[in-house]
């Protein structure tokens, strides 16, 4: 088979323009939000930008995000101070920042969304070992009008006697309508 030298010029050409990028419901949001806020629609633009990456999120694994000590109760999603080491003192409280990701949102009552999930504690030895633990530590709910993603949850674990030592604080996050389970685990250590 003979080829012509200006088809495989061509055929060269065309493998050097890239191919088109298939856009994805994210993307379509972007570009429509864009769109809109150029046209002065803030409001608009907005919220074509969260309802997309709330239908999103859906379609992501129920995972933990972030699970860090703070210094003192977080005053909301993404405003807390971490602690700068995990150390305690006897006595000292243990709170948690921790932020699930991918959460199931079922309809409601009279047109709201809902999500619950239930936490449960473990305490362990640096081997694994259960020491403790409590079963429904936490109990969530979220009802809205839209699929928040901005939720975490402060978990004050308060440790009377244990000893000097290492130690890890499992949490198991449990997403109600799906049944899927998350897991956060934080090293830390009680001094004296």
């Amino acid at each position: 088979m003979v080829v012509s030298k200006s088809l495989l010029r061509m055929l060269f050409i065309a493998a050097l323009i890239p191919a088109p990028a298939f856009a994805g419901p994210l993307a379509d949001a972007a570009k429509k939000a864009e769109e809109q806020a150029a046209a002065g629609d803030t409001v608009g633009a907005h919220n074509t930008i969260r309802d997309a990456y709330g239908a999103f999120a859906a379609t992501l694994p129920f995972s933990i995000g972030k699970a860090v000590f703070v210094s003192t109760p977080p005053e909301g999603y993404g405003m807390f101070t971490a602690r700068p080491e995990s150390s305690f003192k006897v006595g000292e409280a243990l709170i948690s920042y921790v932020e699930p990701v991918g959460l199931t949102w079922r309809p409601g009552k009279d047109g709201a969304l809902e999500s619950h999930f239930t936490v449960d504690l473990e305490l362990l030895d640096p081997k694994g070992t259960v020491l403790a633990e409590q079963k429904a530590f936490g109990s969530f709910d979220f009802k809205g009008t839209v699929r928040n993603q901005e939720i975490f949850a402060k978990l004050t674990l308060n440790l009377s006697g244990p000893p000097a030592g290492d130690y890890v604080l499992r949490y198991r996050f449990r997403d109600a309508a799906s049944g899927a389970v998350a897991i956060s685990e934080q090293p830390f250590k009680i001094v004296q």
